[in-house]
């Protein structure tokens, strides 16, 4: 195909954002004028099942893979990294000659040979971790005036966070017009915490709403404006016609986010974020290409793993042979060349919980276009969801056949997930060691982000939990070694460095930065240990970087 002729492709996802957030799915509050247009120009799909978190559902948008094949399996504590040897959606496009660009969220590695601009972006302005205020942000992290990590250097900008990256994928795709782009605008908002300026949320304060969803409702109606500016520069530089555009979410909403029910609409959908039910589930998905996908509602079960082949075709890039691309190419549906009413029955697999590996049945659940199938903590379920969308009424005990096809299917699709990498369950799922001391990145900063949890640490975003990394050092190399001490600890600590055989300790003060200078690190994989010893607790070191001398 001729370059000229594919389309550029534009994917707009949220963090967070619930399917009753918008204005067009029956929000009595929120005042979403552009997406509401998208909306009604777009094929929207309404069975589309997200999720179940941020770091699963990017992983499989990217490589068009089940998450669980991928490592990138949760979303801190060294699982949401990864597979460097996974191909993504960005580096088919680039090798097919597409502009690549990358503004907002990554969430799926922080440092090389993770990174966005090493997994197939040529220009990428984001947060690292899974969004500002959280640990895998080591420089000035506020949603107004941040740093960011730009092409893998921390630079700093002015403004607010969602405008800061509208700006920039708007200046991409603006430099990019007269050559076919693919741009993933991917905003932290509006995920917790709950921030954004006064002269959003004032007219939801005026409506009598509480604080915080007054709040969360101003960072809906500011994402809705830029998404808006989008668009406008679509159609001002002549590229409405031949972009591709995306709409979506992560998954469902945060209960966090939210003080009442009452207020945090979301279309009387069942659960949140973290479930399986439809409100953790099912997000916006609006795929408008003018001429081409014809708008209209569109009830077909479809995951982030079908992004990755429904474009491969319209793009002229190749779907990867050497793997398991679990997705299917869902364009024809979309530009309604099969009739919906004849396209195959599916069996779409979704799991989710905390720790370092996976449980089998824990949290998980097989979907099919009539029956969802939910293993929780409480036991099996089984949702006749095409008759009974808000999943009210539990059918199991009229339908135990169904419930048990769709049991063994899920076990035949753990097994299989389970084994990708390895026969060994836990080395399956081990995640990738960070590469330290190369040219790629200099220096290579290691955060809570990424440390792994010792076998009694407790998890948790705020706990000052003591982590280790794996990491990798290709050869001997001599760094010089900065390590951040927290300024809350009560007094002067003992620091203790590893490595292999080696071990260090010094004592160090709060507040301080601690350098080993001109330290030598052997060649080797494996783990990485930066501990304090206070009072009899052990406790956990800010950031630690390797500037490679």
């Amino acid at each position: 195909m001729p370059t000229q002729d594919r389309p550029n492709v534009l994917i707009i996802i949220m963090d967070d954002l619930a399917y009753g957030d918008l204005a067009c799915h029956g929000n009595p509050y929120t005042q979403t004028p552009h997406l509401d247009a998208l909306h009604d120009q777009s094929a929207r799909l309404t069975r589309y099942c997200s999720g179940p978190l941020c770091t699963p559902a990017r992983a499989a948008l990217m490589t068009g893979r089940y998450p669980y094949r991928t490592r990138a399996i949760d979303t801190y504590c060294g699982r949401s990294m990864m597979d460097p040897g996974e191909v993504t959606l960005a580096e088919l496009m680039r090798y097919a000659g597409y502009a690549t660009g990358i503004s907002g969220k990554w969430h799926l590695g922080d440092c090389y040979p993770m990174r966005a601009i090493d997994k197939g972006f040529d220009e990428a302005l984001v947060h690292n971790g899974g969004g500002l205020f959280q640990p895998g942000n080591f420089g000035d992290f506020e949603y107004f005036d941040p740093e960011l990590m730009h092409n893998g250097k921390l630079t700093k900008h002015k403004g607010y966070c969602t405008d800061i990256f509208t700006d920039h994928c708007i200046d991409f795709i603006t430099q990019k017009r007269d050559h076919p782009w693919f741009c993933y605008f991917a905003t932290n908002a509006p995920h917790t915490p709950i921030v954004v300026a006064d002269e959003w949320r004032q007219c939801y304060l005026d409506m009598g709403l509480p604080e915080k969803e007054a709040g969360l409702y101003g960072m809906v109606d500011n994402i809705d404006m830029n998404i808006g500016c989008v668009l406008a520069a679509l159609d001002q530089h002549g590229m409405r016609e031949n972009t591709i555009v995306v709409y979506t979410s992560d998954h469902g909403p945060c209960g966090s986010a939210s003080t009442n029910g009452e207020y945090r609409f979301n279309s009387n959908l069942r659960g949140g974020k973290g479930t399986m039910y439809e409100g953790g589930i099912r997000t916006p998905c609006f795929w408008r290409w003018p001429g081409k996908i014809q708008p209209g509602a569109m009830d077909r079960v479809v995951n982030p793993i079908d992004f990755l082949p429904t474009l491969a075709n319209v793009c002229d890039f190749d779907v990867p042979v050497d793997r398991t691309v679990d997705g299917i190419d869902v364009m024809p549906l979309l530009t309604r060349e099969h009739p919906a009413d004849t396209w195959p029955d599916r069996e779409v697999f979704m799991q989710w919980h905390r720790g370092d590996v996976p449980e089998r049945f824990r949290n998980a659940a097989t979907i099919t276009q009539q029956y969802k199938w939910y293993h929780t903590d409480e036991g099996e379920q089984l949702f006749d969801v095409s008759a009974d969308p808000y999943e009210q009424q539990d059918i199991i005990a009229g339908h135990p056949k169904v419930a048990a096809q769709l049991k063994t299917a899920y076990c035949q699709w753990f097994d299989d997930v389970s084994t990708e990498h390895s026969n060994d369950f836990e080395q399956n799922y081990m995640c990738p060691p960070i590469v330290v001391g190369t040219e790629h990145e200099n220096p290579t900063v290691l955060t809570r982000q990424d440390g792994r949890l010792y076998p009694d640490g407790e998890e948790g975003w705020g706990t000052p939990y003591p982590v280790w990394w794996y990491i990798k050092v290709p050869e001997d190399t001599e760094f010089d070694l900065r390590i951040r001490i927290p300024d809350d600890l009560p007094g002067t600590s003992t620091l203790t460095l590893r490595w292999g055989n080696d071990e260090h300790e010094t004592k160090v003060t709060p507040g301080s930065d601690y350098t080993f200078a001109s330290h030598l690190l052997t060649a080797g994989t494996g783990k990485f240990e930066v501990t304090l010893h206070c009072n009899g607790d052990h406790l956990c070191v800010l950031n630690v970087w390797f500037y490679r001398r």
